[in-house]
């Protein structure tokens, strides 16, 4: 008795792990870039966008590009065409998703005491806030230029429509704090 209820067991036990367990590995990996792909720096973070690396506009002192932008820039642009994927530089949780004035569409990644905005993303999210996201996990994808319909912005280009944030083109804004104060991302990367 005690024998055919440890087979039935182990039997049921192995139907249940090989489908779940291998259900489970295939959701939480669709969001993944192969690793071949991802370039990682000495600090150990992954770079933001795989395959673009062209800085539109650095960190610091600037000339603003378009009204409302800053003439300090509090991140680094890197240019890439809507719809490019967008990779957590390394393992967090999203701790914020929305509409944040002149960075448009927005998207923060904490982890220790780092704090990873990426801006003018794409309204489409692609994670939550709360989720906890790996290194190279496709979290977003660069935003268009324009955006209609978003209560209370007020970013627009010389023809009156109205942007994602203060962009004059689609690009990656990444900014980085540590302990809430802003640094220059390629000093990481």
């Amino acid at each position: 008795m005690f024998y055919k209820f440890f087979i039935t067991f182990f039997i049921i036990l192995f139907i249940f792990t090989t489908f779940f367990v291998s259900l489970n590995i295939t959701t939480s990996n669709q969001n993944l870039i192969y690793s071949n792909y991802i370039t990682i720096s000495s600090s150990g973070f992954a770079w933001p966008i795989p395959g673009y690396t062209k800085i539109t506009s650095p960190f610091g002192k600037r000339t603003s590009p378009t009204a409302g932008a800053s003439s300090y820039h509090y991140g680094t642009d890197i240019g890439a065409p809507e719809g490019t994927n967008l990779i957590a530089i390394a393992d967090g949780e999203i701790t914020f998703l929305g509409f944040l004035g002149a960075g448009g569409y927005t998207l923060t990644l904490s982890f220790g005491d780092f704090k990873i905005t990426y801006c003018h993303i794409s309204p489409n999210y692609l994670v939550a806030e709360g989720d906890f996201v790996i290194q190279g996990q496709v979290i977003a994808n660069v935003g268009p230029k324009y955006v209609y319909g978003v209560p209370g912005n007020k970013y627009t280009d010389s023809t009156g429509r109205p942007t994602n944030g203060a962009t004059t083109g689609t690009h990656l804004h990444l900014g980085m704090r540590i302990n809430d104060k802003y640094v220059n991302p390629l000093e990481y990367f």
